[in-house]
């Protein structure tokens, strides 16, 4: 229930996905809401710029969606995505399910997310969004703050709170940066990543549509999610310098050819050629700060807090989890910003910390451990378990993308698992061992039927090591 309007002022920088959705969240509250944007208003855009990526959206994301009314719309506006699959070098396609019967992630379309959350925006009579905006200077004594319009003029508003939701590389944080006592890490990975497009083949998905399609190739891979347009977006991950051989449209198919044969035909030779060289591989950098406040005049969220890699589909939802957890310690403190920013900033660093960690861990499982016999087995094994004992064995990934644990507490138990799980493993292996061992000492065989085969094994042993034998391989 929205509550009265004549409330403190609350400016939100950034118009991105979170900035919007924050602005909703205090006008919900009843909070007099600005929203400051440096870009024009991407729903009058003809070109939109910024990062495409798709967006996969998971419960942690569903649930802020729904404490704005917003859920069920973007929910039919995306494609559920029941299982990763995998494609083998030599074409084999094999399922690895996220969850149980029934769980999905959603692939969706970032801008016309970011669109529909600025529409909503707009409906609350308590909120006004301005663009074209750029933020000059602010000041957290003060609260006073100094955008530049694009005409060139300026613009100065006082603000009791200021939320920077303005990116990875956020003009809100660089105050942050000159206070003491503020920690601040970027990390670039050595990977970029590309963009290609799967068009539709006639007038349908080229492949399976409900799920994320993975071509791991260990120190590399690419993915595609499908779009509600038939078509799928797919996303070469690679190390910077393997982009950088690639010089010439033949390299590309050739390439293609000896890691990705199955996606040429589909993507298609002539769109390859030239999109590939459309634009350099971009960068991806992981960023953690701490604290994410300053006093009672300023907090940050989304990727201005924690900007992650994008390989554990968590950065918009772990981004629109801060907006759920800031207004449920809001709740708890009576909207008392002095007791409410320190409070948030110590629940939610370390639960940020944690998924960037596992965003960059998640990368490695991508492209080198879903290959793994291993790494299928004990997927197997955890989801057997989980079923058996649903509430004392919960896999990683069910815990991060199908809760709200708390990010390092889902850390604290895969880890714990892992190793009661391991250990019990090693257990039964003895045991089996044991237990062989032990039929065989009481049924003992007759060894004479053994040694004629083990005399012919060693015969051909020992004749496929003479030096002539070798001489003729």
């Amino acid at each position: 229930m929205e509550k009265s309007t004549d409330k403190k002022k609350v400016i939100v920088v950034g118009g991105g996905l979170v900035g919007a959705l924050n602005a909703c969240f205090f006008a919900e509250r009843g909070f007099n809401v600005e929203l400051f944007e440096s870009r024009e208003d991407i729903r009058r855009a003809e070109v939109v710029k910024g990062r495409s990526i798709n967006l996969a959206l998971s419960h942690r994301g569903r649930q802020a969606l729904k404490q704005v009314g917003m859920e069920d719309k973007i929910v039919s506006q995306g494609i559920p995505m029941n299982s990763r699959m995998i494609h083998s070098l030599n074409g084999k396609q094999s399922p690895i399910p996220y969850g149980k019967k029934g769980q999905f992630i959603l692939s969706v379309d970032r801008a016309n997310l970011n669109k529909e959350l600025l529409t909503k925006a707009e409906t609350y009579p308590n909120t006004k969004l301005n663009f074209d905006h750029k933020l000059l200077d602010w000041r957290a004594e003060t609260g006073r703050m100094t955008f530049a319009r694009s005409d060139g003029s300026k613009e100065q508003i006082n603000a009791d709170l200021i939320v920077g939701c303005d990116g990875a590389f956020s003009a809100i944080r660089k105050q942050f940066l000159r206070r003491s006592r503020f920690d601040y890490s970027q990390t670039y990975i050595p990977h970029g990543y590309m963009e290609l497009t799967m068009p539709p083949i006639d007038g349908e998905f080229a492949m399976k549509p409900n799920y994320l399609h993975i071509w791991p190739r260990n120190t590399f891979m690419m993915i595609a999610l499908p779009n509600l347009d038939k078509t799928f977006t797919c996303t070469l991950f690679m190390p910077f310098d393997e982009f950088e051989k690639i010089t010439t449209g033949d390299e590309v198919i050739d390439f293609f050819q000896k890691y990705f044969p199955d996606a040429i035909p589909l993507i298609g030779v002539d769109a390859l050629k030239t999109d590939y060289f459309r634009l350099p591989g971009q960068a991806m950098v992981s960023i953690k700060c701490s604290p994410y406040h300053i006093e009672d005049k300023c907090v940050l969220m989304g990727d201005a807090a924690h900007a992650v890699v994008p390989f554990y589909g968590q950065g918009m939802n772990a981004g629109f989890e801060d907006c759920i957890v800031f207004g449920e310690i809001l709740d708890q403190l009576n909207n008392d910003f002095s007791a409410v920013l320190p409070e948030y900033s110590r629940v939610r660093v370390p639960d940020d910390h944690a998924i960037a960690d596992l965003a960059m861990y998640n990368y490695i499982e991508m492209r080198a451990h879903v290959n793994s016999k291993w790494f299928i087995f004990r997927k197997h094994v955890d989801n057997f378990l989980h079923f058996l004992m649903p509430s004392t064995i919960v896999p990683l990934y069910t815990m991060v993308t199908f809760t709200r644990t708390r990010y390092h507490e889902a850390v604290d138990r895969w880890h714990w698992q892992d190793k009661v799980i391991n250990r019990g493993l090693l257990l039964s292996a003895t045991a089996a061992l044991l237990g062989g061992s032990y039929l065989l000492i009481k049924n003992p065989p007759d060894i004479s039927k053994l040694i004629r085969p083990a005399e012919k094994m060693w015969d051909g042993l020992v004749a496929l090591c003479n030096p002539r034998a070798l001489a003729r391989i």
